[in-house]
Protein backbone atom coordinates (compact mmCIF):
# COMPACT_ATOMS: atom_id res chain seq x y z
CA UNK A 1 0.00 0.00 0.00
CA UNK A 2 2.39 2.40 0.78
CA UNK A 3 4.56 1.94 -1.77
CA UNK A 4 1.36 2.42 -4.48
CA UNK A 5 1.19 5.55 -2.44
CA UNK A 6 4.47 6.53 -3.60
CA UNK A 7 4.03 5.89 -6.85
CA UNK A 8 0.76 7.77 -7.01
CA UNK A 9 2.64 10.82 -5.57
CA UNK A 10 5.40 10.40 -7.69
CA UNK A 11 3.62 10.38 -10.80
CA UNK A 12 1.72 12.88 -9.93
CA UNK A 13 4.48 15.31 -8.56
CA UNK A 14 6.03 14.66 -12.51
CA UNK A 15 2.59 15.07 -14.18
CA UNK A 16 2.27 18.62 -12.00
CA UNK A 17 5.62 19.70 -12.95
CA UNK A 18 5.83 18.69 -16.81
CA UNK A 19 2.33 20.08 -17.70
CA UNK A 20 3.23 23.92 -18.04
CA UNK A 21 5.81 22.68 -20.90
CA UNK A 22 2.70 20.59 -22.40
CA UNK A 23 0.27 23.22 -22.07
CA UNK A 24 2.82 25.34 -24.46
CA UNK A 25 3.83 22.63 -26.58
CA UNK A 26 0.22 22.41 -27.61
CA UNK A 27 -0.58 25.76 -27.33
CA UNK A 28 -3.07 26.84 -28.87
CA UNK A 29 -5.59 24.64 -28.72
CA UNK A 30 -8.42 27.23 -28.56
CA UNK A 31 -9.15 30.27 -30.32
CA UNK A 32 -6.74 33.52 -29.30
CA UNK A 33 -8.51 36.65 -28.28
CA UNK A 34 -6.67 39.43 -29.90
CA UNK A 35 -8.77 42.53 -28.17
CA UNK A 36 -8.45 46.20 -29.71
CA UNK A 37 -9.28 48.15 -27.50
CA UNK A 38 -11.11 51.03 -29.87
CA UNK A 39 -14.11 50.53 -32.08
CA UNK A 40 -14.09 48.60 -35.54
CA UNK A 41 -13.23 50.86 -38.55
CA UNK A 42 -10.71 52.96 -36.28
CA UNK A 43 -6.92 52.65 -37.18
CA UNK A 44 -6.21 50.56 -33.97
CA UNK A 45 -8.30 48.16 -35.84
CA UNK A 46 -7.35 48.33 -39.14
CA UNK A 47 -3.68 48.10 -38.14
CA UNK A 48 -4.55 44.94 -35.99
CA UNK A 49 -7.00 43.44 -38.89
CA UNK A 50 -4.10 42.39 -41.19
CA UNK A 51 -1.98 41.06 -38.93
CA UNK A 52 -4.12 38.20 -37.26
CA UNK A 53 -4.99 37.13 -40.71
CA UNK A 54 -1.58 36.82 -41.91
CA UNK A 55 -1.01 34.80 -38.19
CA UNK A 56 -3.81 32.60 -39.20
CA UNK A 57 -2.61 31.96 -42.56
CA UNK A 58 1.30 31.16 -41.54
CA UNK A 59 0.84 29.79 -37.87
CA UNK A 60 -2.89 27.96 -38.70
CA UNK A 61 -3.48 29.90 -35.32
CA UNK A 62 -7.32 30.79 -34.82
CA UNK A 63 -6.87 34.69 -33.73
CA UNK A 64 -10.19 36.30 -32.83
CA UNK A 65 -10.42 40.08 -32.72
CA UNK A 66 -12.38 41.62 -29.57
CA UNK A 67 -13.43 45.15 -30.11
CA UNK A 68 -13.53 46.52 -26.23
CA UNK A 69 -14.16 50.37 -26.33
CA UNK A 70 -14.05 53.12 -24.09
CA UNK A 71 -12.13 55.18 -21.82
CA UNK A 72 -9.51 56.32 -24.29
CA UNK A 73 -8.66 51.96 -24.95
CA UNK A 74 -7.95 51.87 -21.04
CA UNK A 75 -11.16 49.66 -20.79
CA UNK A 76 -10.08 47.14 -23.40
CA UNK A 77 -6.57 47.69 -21.61
CA UNK A 78 -7.41 46.86 -18.38
CA UNK A 79 -9.64 43.98 -19.53
CA UNK A 80 -6.08 42.23 -20.69
CA UNK A 81 -4.22 43.85 -17.61
CA UNK A 82 -6.52 40.94 -15.52
CA UNK A 83 -6.89 38.52 -17.68
CA UNK A 84 -5.50 34.72 -17.41
CA UNK A 85 -1.55 35.06 -18.06
CA UNK A 86 -2.05 31.65 -20.54
CA UNK A 87 -0.74 33.35 -24.02
CA UNK A 88 -4.92 33.35 -24.66
CA UNK A 89 -6.09 36.95 -24.39
CA UNK A 90 -3.44 39.59 -26.44
CA UNK A 91 -3.90 43.30 -26.57
CA UNK A 92 -3.35 46.13 -29.41
CA UNK A 93 -1.99 48.39 -27.16
CA UNK A 94 -1.30 52.16 -28.83
CA UNK A 95 0.49 55.20 -27.76
CA UNK A 96 -2.95 56.30 -25.44
CA UNK A 97 -2.99 53.45 -23.57
CA UNK A 98 0.82 52.63 -23.44
CA UNK A 99 2.20 56.49 -23.57
CA UNK A 100 0.11 58.95 -22.96
CA UNK A 101 -3.06 57.89 -20.45
CA UNK A 102 -0.38 57.39 -17.56
CA UNK A 103 0.22 60.79 -17.06
CA UNK A 104 -3.12 61.88 -18.19
CA UNK A 105 -5.20 59.83 -15.79
CA UNK A 106 -4.20 60.23 -12.36
CA UNK A 107 -6.97 61.39 -10.40
CA UNK A 108 -10.03 59.85 -8.67
CA UNK A 109 -12.64 57.48 -11.04
CA UNK A 110 -10.54 59.11 -13.81
CA UNK A 111 -7.03 57.06 -12.45
CA UNK A 112 -5.36 54.48 -14.61
CA UNK A 113 -6.75 50.72 -13.50
CA UNK A 114 -3.53 49.34 -14.71
CA UNK A 115 0.13 50.09 -15.12
CA UNK A 116 1.60 50.10 -18.53
CA UNK A 117 4.93 48.79 -17.57
CA UNK A 118 4.30 46.37 -14.81
CA UNK A 119 1.24 44.66 -15.96
CA UNK A 120 2.15 43.80 -19.24
CA UNK A 121 4.67 41.68 -21.31
CA UNK A 122 5.61 43.68 -24.81
CA UNK A 123 5.52 41.34 -27.72
CA UNK A 124 6.36 43.64 -30.66
CA UNK A 125 5.60 47.10 -32.26
CA UNK A 126 3.73 46.40 -35.01
CA UNK A 127 3.34 49.81 -36.61
CA UNK A 128 3.99 53.54 -36.55
CA UNK A 129 2.04 55.90 -38.53
CA UNK A 130 1.24 59.83 -38.92
CA UNK A 131 -2.13 61.79 -37.79
CA UNK A 132 -3.64 63.83 -40.36
CA UNK A 133 -5.22 67.48 -39.72
CA UNK A 134 -8.41 66.73 -41.33
CA UNK A 135 -12.05 69.50 -41.46
CA UNK A 136 -15.35 69.63 -42.82
CA UNK A 137 -15.04 70.86 -45.90
CA UNK A 138 -18.39 73.00 -45.73
CA UNK A 139 -16.82 74.52 -42.80
CA UNK A 140 -13.73 75.14 -44.48
CA UNK A 141 -14.94 76.56 -47.67
CA UNK A 142 -17.16 78.87 -45.16
CA UNK A 143 -14.57 79.87 -43.44
CA UNK A 144 -12.14 79.84 -46.39
CA UNK A 145 -9.48 77.72 -44.51
CA UNK A 146 -7.31 76.03 -46.73
CA UNK A 147 -4.20 75.85 -44.90
CA UNK A 148 -3.13 75.53 -41.05
CA UNK A 149 -2.20 79.16 -40.80
CA UNK A 150 -5.75 80.04 -42.16
CA UNK A 151 -6.94 77.55 -39.55
CA UNK A 152 -5.03 79.01 -36.73
CA UNK A 153 -5.84 82.78 -37.79
CA UNK A 154 -9.27 81.54 -37.57
CA UNK A 155 -9.05 80.11 -34.54
CA UNK A 156 -7.72 83.50 -32.77
CA UNK A 157 -9.94 85.12 -34.04
CA UNK A 158 -13.27 82.76 -32.97
CA UNK A 159 -11.66 81.42 -30.18
CA UNK A 160 -14.05 78.95 -28.79
CA UNK A 161 -16.07 78.43 -31.92
CA UNK A 162 -14.16 75.73 -33.42
CA UNK A 163 -15.12 72.26 -32.12
CA UNK A 164 -12.42 69.62 -32.19
CA UNK A 165 -13.74 66.02 -32.44
CA UNK A 166 -11.60 63.06 -31.30
CA UNK A 167 -11.27 58.99 -30.72
CA UNK A 168 -11.50 59.63 -26.97
CA UNK A 169 -9.92 61.49 -24.32
CA UNK A 170 -6.22 60.47 -23.81
CA UNK A 171 -5.74 59.19 -27.55
CA UNK A 172 -3.14 60.40 -29.91
CA UNK A 173 -5.78 62.31 -31.84
CA UNK A 174 -7.01 64.25 -28.76
CA UNK A 175 -3.51 64.76 -27.91
CA UNK A 176 -2.44 66.13 -31.47
CA UNK A 177 -4.84 68.41 -30.77
CA UNK A 178 -3.70 69.53 -27.20
CA UNK A 179 -0.46 70.30 -28.77
CA UNK A 180 -1.39 72.46 -31.34
CA UNK A 181 -3.61 74.30 -29.24
CA UNK A 182 -0.82 74.71 -26.60
CA UNK A 183 1.93 75.36 -29.25
CA UNK A 184 -0.25 78.07 -31.10
CA UNK A 185 -2.11 79.47 -28.11
CA UNK A 186 -5.35 78.85 -29.34
CA UNK A 187 -8.61 77.61 -27.92
CA UNK A 188 -10.63 75.14 -29.55
CA UNK A 189 -13.57 72.88 -27.59
CA UNK A 190 -12.69 69.27 -27.45
CA UNK A 191 -15.51 66.56 -28.31
CA UNK A 192 -14.13 63.48 -27.03
CA UNK A 193 -16.04 60.27 -29.32
CA UNK A 194 -16.23 56.24 -28.48
CA UNK A 195 -13.58 55.75 -31.11
CA UNK A 196 -12.71 57.48 -34.29
CA UNK A 197 -16.00 55.69 -36.85
CA UNK A 198 -18.45 57.88 -34.60
CA UNK A 199 -16.44 61.07 -34.81
CA UNK A 200 -15.78 61.20 -38.07
CA UNK A 201 -19.14 60.40 -39.11
CA UNK A 202 -20.10 63.49 -36.81
CA UNK A 203 -17.28 65.56 -38.73
CA UNK A 204 -18.12 64.19 -42.22
CA UNK A 205 -22.52 65.78 -41.26
CA UNK A 206 -20.78 68.87 -39.83
CA UNK A 207 -22.00 67.97 -36.10
CA UNK A 208 -17.89 69.06 -35.96
CA UNK A 209 -15.62 71.45 -37.52
CA UNK A 210 -12.31 69.31 -37.30
CA UNK A 211 -10.21 66.30 -36.08
CA UNK A 212 -6.73 64.85 -35.81
CA UNK A 213 -7.70 61.85 -36.98
CA UNK A 214 -4.83 58.83 -37.66
CA UNK A 215 -4.62 58.43 -41.25
CA UNK A 216 -5.84 54.55 -41.67
CA UNK A 217 -9.55 55.48 -40.32
CA UNK A 218 -9.81 58.60 -42.37
CA UNK A 219 -7.84 57.98 -45.57
CA UNK A 220 -10.98 56.92 -47.96
CA UNK A 221 -12.73 60.37 -46.53
CA UNK A 222 -9.71 62.12 -47.83
CA UNK A 223 -9.65 60.57 -51.03
CA UNK A 224 -13.62 60.53 -51.92
CA UNK A 225 -13.56 64.34 -50.66
CA UNK A 226 -15.69 63.69 -47.75
CA UNK A 227 -12.99 65.33 -45.98
CA UNK A 228 -10.31 68.32 -46.54
CA UNK A 229 -6.85 67.39 -45.08
CA UNK A 230 -4.41 69.95 -44.81
CA UNK A 231 -1.33 68.59 -42.93
CA UNK A 232 -0.11 65.66 -41.45
CA UNK A 233 1.45 65.69 -37.74
CA UNK A 234 4.54 63.87 -37.70
CA UNK A 235 8.42 64.98 -38.47
CA UNK A 236 8.12 64.33 -42.24
CA UNK A 237 5.57 64.06 -44.57
CA UNK A 238 3.49 60.57 -45.02
CA UNK A 239 4.12 59.02 -48.58
CA UNK A 240 0.68 58.38 -49.08
CA UNK A 241 -0.18 62.20 -49.41
CA UNK A 242 3.34 63.33 -50.36
CA UNK A 243 1.89 66.89 -51.19
CA UNK A 244 -0.03 67.43 -47.63
CA UNK A 245 3.08 69.43 -45.56
CA UNK A 246 3.44 68.53 -42.00
CA UNK A 247 2.26 71.04 -39.49
CA UNK A 248 5.68 71.80 -38.21
CA UNK A 249 6.56 73.46 -41.44
CA UNK A 250 2.99 74.75 -42.53
CA UNK A 251 2.85 76.44 -39.37
CA UNK A 252 6.28 77.41 -39.03
CA UNK A 253 5.83 75.56 -35.49
CA UNK A 254 9.34 73.64 -34.95
CA UNK A 255 9.24 70.71 -32.89
CA UNK A 256 5.32 69.58 -33.12
CA UNK A 257 5.05 66.05 -33.85
CA UNK A 258 2.61 64.01 -32.96
CA UNK A 259 2.34 60.53 -34.18
CA UNK A 260 0.64 57.43 -33.14
CA UNK A 261 1.92 53.30 -32.76
CA UNK A 262 0.39 50.63 -32.14
CA UNK A 263 1.86 46.90 -30.63
CA UNK A 264 1.06 43.74 -29.01
CA UNK A 265 1.24 42.92 -25.44
CA UNK A 266 0.19 40.11 -22.77
CA UNK A 267 -0.57 39.55 -19.40
CA UNK A 268 2.97 40.41 -17.29
CA UNK A 269 2.38 37.11 -15.76
CA UNK A 270 2.35 35.06 -19.15
CA UNK A 271 5.24 32.22 -18.72
CA UNK A 272 8.41 33.05 -20.63
CA UNK A 273 8.67 30.28 -22.97
CA UNK A 274 5.03 31.13 -23.90
CA UNK A 275 5.51 35.13 -24.34
CA UNK A 276 8.40 33.80 -26.30
CA UNK A 277 6.68 31.28 -28.80
CA UNK A 278 3.32 34.41 -29.52
CA UNK A 279 6.59 37.38 -30.20
CA UNK A 280 8.54 35.09 -32.72
CA UNK A 281 4.94 34.03 -34.21
CA UNK A 282 3.44 37.78 -34.20
CA UNK A 283 6.88 39.22 -35.44
CA UNK A 284 7.06 36.89 -38.40
CA UNK A 285 3.64 37.73 -39.25
CA UNK A 286 4.61 41.82 -38.54
CA UNK A 287 8.00 41.52 -40.89
CA UNK A 288 5.65 39.85 -43.73
CA UNK A 289 5.51 40.70 -47.26
CA UNK A 290 1.71 40.95 -47.32
CA UNK A 291 1.12 42.87 -43.91
CA UNK A 292 4.06 45.12 -44.82
CA UNK A 293 2.27 45.95 -48.23
CA UNK A 294 -1.21 45.89 -45.94
CA UNK A 295 -0.24 48.61 -43.48
CA UNK A 296 1.58 50.94 -46.37
CA UNK A 297 -1.49 51.43 -48.09
CA UNK A 298 -3.36 52.77 -44.83
CA UNK A 299 -0.14 54.93 -44.23
CA UNK A 300 1.56 52.90 -41.75
CA UNK A 301 4.91 51.47 -41.59
CA UNK A 302 5.28 48.06 -40.15
CA UNK A 303 7.97 47.44 -37.28
CA UNK A 304 8.25 44.32 -35.90
CA UNK A 305 10.58 45.07 -33.29
CA UNK A 306 11.94 42.94 -30.91
CA UNK A 307 9.94 42.48 -27.03
CA UNK A 308 13.36 44.09 -25.44
CA UNK A 309 13.23 47.23 -27.57
CA UNK A 310 9.85 47.56 -27.25
CA UNK A 311 9.61 47.62 -23.85
CA UNK A 312 12.59 50.34 -23.94
CA UNK A 313 10.09 52.09 -26.63
CA UNK A 314 7.02 52.43 -24.43
CA UNK A 315 9.04 53.76 -21.33
CA UNK A 316 10.75 56.37 -23.53
CA UNK A 317 7.25 57.00 -24.85
CA UNK A 318 5.89 57.68 -21.23
CA UNK A 319 8.62 59.81 -20.59
CA UNK A 320 7.59 61.95 -23.81
CA UNK A 321 4.36 62.13 -23.20
CA UNK A 322 4.23 63.20 -19.57
CA UNK A 323 5.93 65.70 -20.60
CA UNK A 324 3.45 67.02 -23.39
CA UNK A 325 0.34 66.19 -21.31
CA UNK A 326 1.82 68.88 -18.48
CA UNK A 327 3.07 71.06 -21.03
CA UNK A 328 -0.12 71.65 -23.18
CA UNK A 329 -2.50 71.26 -19.67
CA UNK A 330 -4.77 68.51 -21.66
CA UNK A 331 -7.52 66.74 -18.91
CA UNK A 332 -9.53 64.42 -19.01
CA UNK A 333 -13.28 65.30 -20.29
Amino acid sequence: MKILQTMVVFLGCTFGATLPSFAQSTFPNHPIKYVVPFPPGGATDNVARPVAAEIARSMGWNVIIENKPGAGGNIGADYVAKSNPDGYTWLMASVGTHGINQPLYTQGTNKLPFDPIKDFIPVTLVAELPNVLVLNPAFAEKNKINTVKDLIAYAKANPGKINMASSGSGTSIHMAGELFKSMTKTFMVHLPYRGSPPALTDLMAGNTDIMFDNLPSCINFIKAGKLKAIAVTSAKRSPVFPDLPTIAEAADLPGYEATSWFGIVIPAKTPPELAAKISDAVIKAVRSPAVREQLAAIGAEASGMPSDQFSEYIKKEITKWTKAVKDSGAKVD
